[in-house]
């Protein structure tokens, strides 16, 4: 979910709802509401299922979270360690401590 609501929250927001809205209206505009969020739903799992059929083969497990850069990157470079490929191996000079700054 992307909203952390408690029960105190909701009770008040239903409040205010009737309140703005009023109670005659409120049951048409909760099943409106409900009809949008399927269609919103709808929408973003085609797009989610298009964008995995355009990047084609490698990517059938690709979540919309997984497109933030470093999420993406983290997640390519786990799956090559994963896979078994040799580490690099770099030959870095050993760090010299240089006395006079201690």
């Amino acid at each position: 979910m992307f909203f952390d609501f408690g029960a105190g929250e909701i009770f008040g927001l239903a409040i205010l709802a009737m309140l703005l809205v009023g109670p005659e209206r409120l049951p048409k505009i909760a099943v409106e509401a409900a009809q949008w969020v399927k269609k919103l739903r709808g929408l973003a799992s085609t797009a989610t299922a298009e964008l995995r059929e355009n990047l084609g083969p490698g990517f059938e497990d690709l979540q919309p979270k997984d497109l933030n850069p470093k999420t993406f990157m983290k997640k390519q470079v786990a799956d090559l360690l994963d896979e078994g490929t040799p580490k690099p191996k770099v030959n870095r000079p050993k760090a010299m401590i240089d006395p006079d700054l201690l």
